[in-house]
């Protein structure tokens, strides 16, 4: 197979660190990393909505519309992990062209492949979220508001958040060189939100009536 330009695991990761040292913005994808950086803005948007929803003092229909936007980011981000796994797919061959864009795209694989459990795309979905948790958790290391024990105690915990990412990154890597041999394989796993299709979600389908 000829030499296919792929992200690493670095590249994402210094990406997703660039991203969060500025205020976010949207993006258009055309290309996987295109797609790395949509998923990575809404995973963003996601933790704003999930602090602001959890407000005890603001009125209930702030609430309503944080949980709104939950739902909307949390659909989009799913639906980019789904768009990294067909370019990646693509990329290494790995699937039917004719069939991507289709419930269940059919895989072109070498037999004896193992099948990886977790897609790549889902993989770099987790190691965006660890990057904000890693943010979140380094700020409070800089607290001036907080005892020295607050402080010890989120410092031990950014280690452990840095070196789960770089356990991640690494797996990530070692899929994509697998695939590539034709050692392993992934799938684009269809997520089927039901929530958000007023023909799917029962309570939904009940306000039509």
């Amino acid at each position: 197979m000829p030499e296919i330009t792929l992200p690493s695991s670095a590249e994402v990761i210094a990406a997703h660190d660039a991203a969060l040292a500025s205020a976010p913005v949207a993006v258009e994808a055309t290309d996987v990393h295109g797609w790395v950086a949509v998923n990575h803005f809404h995973n963003r948007s996601l933790w704003a909505q999930e602090d602001l929803a959890r407000r005890t003092q603001a009125p209930d229909a702030e609430i309503v519309a944080n949980k709104r936007a939950i739902d909307r980011h949390n659909q989009a981000r799913n639906d980019a992990i789904e768009r990294i796994d067909e370019f990646l797919l693509s990329a290494l061959g790995l699937v039917d062209p004719a069939t991507l864009a289709s419930a269940l795209p059919r895989s072109t694989v070498s037999p004896g492949a193992r099948l990886n459990s977790e897609t790549a795309g889902s993989m770099l979905d987790r190691i965006s979220i660890l990057g904000l948790k890693i943010q979140a958790m380094r700020e409070q290391t800089l607290r001036s508001d907080v005892d020295d024990a607050h402080r010890q105690s989120c410092g031990e915990r950014l280690q452990r958040l840095i070196q789960q990412r770089a356990d991640l990154g690494g797996c990530f890597d070692e899929l994509l060189a697998d695939s590539r041999a034709g050692r392993a394989y992934f799938k684009v796993y269809r997520q089927f939100k039901m929530y958000n299709d007023p023909r799917l979600n029962p309570a939904l389908v009940a306000e039509s009536k």
